[in-house]
């Protein structure tokens, strides 16, 4: 899920801490984010995507077992990502600026990849190495504890950090700020292989600054290069950004995808085409397509009428099947949120950017590479959550969503 590439687009999102747990009104602590957007030809976002979800899946067995281990990675062929989000974090007393990546998938924070880790009087090292490998890139390093710095005035003291010795997939970045959930860093130490290193939320959480163990995100659709389109809130939620009510989901029971924002959830295609029956799957910031079950993905297939294209590896569908085109509604929580048929389809001026033709229509819901049954069926990616704010709550173990300004917007 990490970049080799140069940047090619860069969209500020606005970051904030709440001082309220529930609706943040004023944010007091703003931390700015840039999304870039890397790719670099044929099916490299595609294969992005597939290769993170192969990861997710091997690394959780690996745990379950004992095994995890360097033959727990899945090796691929892509090293660079579709979209990322980035932030500027400061660590050490004074800090020092590092361009970290957002990911609610993994949980270790760490730099080193690009600019030098810098000791100040802050500085703790541990008796630890660290290591993370991920879909599409690794680390490993020595872990220390250090003061980190986000936003203006934000410090938490005694943050893990990892400090990386050598690291892949990850030029043009320094590391990682991971905001999953806490039990990914098991297995991350060593020898202390089943300690678990706090995250930057639950330490904000513990350490009073903020009252609830949750970050929420809001994503807006684009088709420009740079705009400021997001704001993420640690501790509580931001009214402001989301329409109507907030529908909570509790987390899946159904491995793996209990490991990560795990839900239960079923996919309709129209009024009474099903896509995908009610089956477990994850929600992540990392992974920019809708990913479904292989079975789905066929059925999905038919009913647009889409067609592999070579070029992206994505469906593409003509002007005629696009006006034709149904909503889809993916039901959880009791709640049917409807991804409109222009949310449905990659930013049109975007097309050249991964490896497509200007004026073609590409559909951003894509196959998983594995069948229904697999315990990670789905994952709704950042093309679904752009139209929908979502809530990561940690205290309750549960996943939010909310219609938003943008949900029916015909952006792309």
């Amino acid at each position: 899920m990490f970049p080799t590439v140069s940047l090619t687009a860069f969209l500020l999102l606005a970051v904030s801490v709440a001082a309220n747990p529930i609706v943040v009104r004023k944010p007091s602590v703003s931390l700015s984010f840039a999304r870039h957007l890397n790719v670099t030809g044929a099916h490299d976002l595609v294969q992005k995507d597939q290769a993170r979800a192969k990861n997710l899946v091997s690394v959780s067995k690996a745990k379950q077992s004992g095994t995890l281990s360097s033959s727990a990675v899945v090796s691929v062929g892509v090293t660079n990502v579709g979209v990322v989000y980035v932030a500027s974090v400061g660590v050490g007393s004074p800090p020092t600026s590092y361009s970290l990546l957002i990911d609610t998938g993994s949980s270790n924070t760490w730099v080193g990849a690009g600019k030098a880790y810098v000791h100040t009087s802050t500085t703790v090292q541990t008796t630890d190495r660290v290591s993370v490998t991920y879909g599409s890139g690794s680390f490993s390093g020595t872990e220390f504890r250090d003061t980190v710095t986000v936003g203006t005035g934000l410090v938490i003291p005694g943050q893990s950090i990892g400090v990386a010795s050598t690291s892949t997939g990850f030029a043009g970045f320094d590391g990682i700020l991971g905001i999953g959930p806490v039990d990914l860093t098991l297995g991350t130490l060593s020898p202390d292989t089943n300690t678990l290193i706090p995250t930057v939320t639950d330490n904000l959480f513990s350490q009073g600054t903020i009252t609830s163990d949750l970050v929420s995100v809001s994503f807006e659709p684009t088709t420009t290069t740079s705009v400021k389109n997001g704001e993420l809130t640690f501790g509580g939620t931001d009214s402001t950004k989301f329409t109507g009510t907030l529908t909570f989901i509790p987390g899946t029971g159904t491995f793996p995808a209990s490991e990560f924002w795990g839900i239960n959830e079923s996919i309709r295609y129209g009024a009474s085409t099903s896509i995908l029956s009610t089956t477990a799957g994850i929600v992540d910031t990392g992974t920019t397509l809708i990913l479904i079950a292989t079975d789905a993905f066929n059925r999905y297939k038919t009913a647009t009428g889409g067609v592999p294209d070579a070029a992206t590896g994505l469906l593409k569908i003509t002007s005629t099947q696009f006006n034709n085109l149904q909503s889809l509604f993916f039901t959880t929580g009791g709640r049917a949120f409807e991804l409109t048929a222009n949310a449905q389809i990659w930013p049109r001026a975007l097309n050249t950017f991964i490896g497509g033709t200007s004026g073609s229509i590409y559909l951003v819901v894509n196959d998983i590479g594995s069948p229904t049954g697999s315990g990670l069926d789905f994952i709704n990616g950042y093309t679904f959550l752009e139209r929908f704010y979502s809530v990561f709550d940690t205290t309750n173990n549960r996943v939010g969503f909310a219609t938003t300004a943008f949900t029916t917007a015909t952006t792309n």
